[in-house]
């Protein structure tokens, strides 16, 4: 029974892994597209690409949940809701 149970939570985590793989890409498209409309100060603007650049990092490296997490404090800057 405790097998049973380790390799069903095993796989729940696997599968919110790939889900979130798949809303990274979504939230640097986001970023990207509105990055060059919005007005934004000097310092925010280095924000977003910073957040922007180490997301991607993260979603490469495997990091999704971080990789959203980073990618979430572009989107605020830039007023964007998911």
């Amino acid at each position: 029974m405790k097998l049973h149970t380790l390799v069903v939570a095993l796989g729940l985590a696997l599968a919110s892994g790939t889900a979130f793989a798949g809303t990274c890409p979504k939230h640097m498209k986001a970023i990207d597209e509105a990055l060059p409309k919005a007005k934004l100060t000097e310092a925010q603007t280095t924000d977003v690409k910073k957040y922007r650049a180490e997301g991607e990092k993260l979603h490469k490296e495997g990091k999704h949940s971080d990789s959203l997490a980073t990618l979430a404090k572009a989107e605020k800057i830039l007023n964007i809701k998911m």
